[in-house]
């Protein structure tokens, strides 16, 4: 069975690229999903964060072409880490996608200029190194 999480945001934080000791390619970027609910009559904004972590091309593609700001729709497996906080001791999670696919929505070269848009990048399940 497949678990699949799909996400739509603005990358809080450029992409950062680093390899693996065996020369995988890994990028890890944090995108904002916002969302807004009526709470006792009044509107409420909510963003809730995803830390992203693309592998090989799909890692050098989107490291390449993303800035922070940039809007994204991300596809792929999402997991949740869980801590508690050294200095208040309250539990803490992370949401972790694994992405499978992304896609540039915004347009635009990566510093935010016009030009046309970057193409979308997927990830072929079998490249993954887990």
């Amino acid at each position: 069975m497949y678990q699949q999480c799909i996400i739509m945001g603005n990358l809080g934080r450029d992409p950062e690229l680093r390899y693996t000791a065996n020369g995988k390619a890994v990028t890890v970027f944090t995108v904002a999903v916002n969302s807004r609910a009526q709470e006792d009559g009044e509107w409420k904004d909510k963003t809730t964060w995803f830390r992203v972590t693309c592998w090989d091309k799909l890692a050098e593609t989107t490291n390449q072409y993303l800035k922070k700001g940039r809007k994204v729709f991300v596809v792929g497996r999402v997991d949740v880490s869980t801590w508690s906080d050294k200095t208040s001791g309250e539990a803490r999670a992370t949401l972790e996608l694994t992405a499978r696919e992304v896609k540039f929505l915004d347009g635009g070269r990566a510093d935010g200029e016009g030009g046309s848009a970057a193409p979308s990048a997927a990830h072929d399940e079998d490249d993954m190194p887990f």
